[in-house]
């Protein structure tokens, strides 16, 4: 076993102690979840407008409070705690792009790409709120896919955390990936004609 993988199961046992009440996995633990979660938010935060009301550190803060607030949480290991912290993440921009837009009506939407790196040569972009109302579509057709996409771009997950946290190959989460993010261009590209 690698030294990843050696992390990956130091990770897995500390959130199953902390899961059953252990502090002291919590203490350990939670630099380790910081730092992931900066990570991501950062990511997540780079292709936002400079002066945008919600920065890394607060999506990282609010994200934890809400991990942490959990009550008797019971995670299965590193991939399904990274996956919840996906979830969490979309949903806190969610709600901030809404209570932004109500209080703009529409003023201060901002692109996003969604892309993880080399991932395709079209990229759709869109508002956060396109984006959230189009996954939602897509979970209702297919919610693996949509899942997969949650993962991988709110949550900064590999395919392989995201093949270990939906219990399917490699290669599905690639063909999935593929397929999810070509819906979405659709489904995108056909509000921004439409809208």
């Amino acid at each position: 076993m690698g030294p990843a993988a050696s992390r990956s199961s130091d990770v897995t046992l500390l959130l199953r102690a902390w899961g059953e009440g252990s502090k002291e996995a919590l203490d350990r633990l939670a630099p380790v979840v910081h730092r992931e979660l900066r990570r991501i938010a950062g990511r997540l935060m780079a292709g936002q407008r400079p002066n945008h009301t919600l920065q890394a550190t607060a999506l990282v803060n609010e994200a934890y409070l809400r991990l942490v607030d959990t009550q008797q949480a019971n995670w299965k290991d590193r991939a399904h705690f990274f996956a919840l912290c996906a979830r969490a993440m979309r949903q806190i921009l969610v709600d901030h792009a809404r209570r932004r837009d109500s209080a703009k009506r529409g003023g201060g939407q901002v692109a996003i790409e969604l892309e993880e790196g080399l991932a395709a040569d079209s990229s759709p972009e869109a508002n956060l709120l396109e984006l959230d109302d189009a996954l939602n579509r897509l979970a209702a057709l297919d919610s693996r896919k949509s899942q997969v996409i949650e993962l991988r771009f709110f949550g900064g997950l590999s395919v392989e955390e995201t093949a270990e946290a939906l219990k399917i190959s490699q290669e599905t989460v690639q063909r999935d990936w593929k397929l999810a993010r070509a819906w979405l261009y659709g489904e995108l590209s056909g509000n921004r004609q439409n809208g």
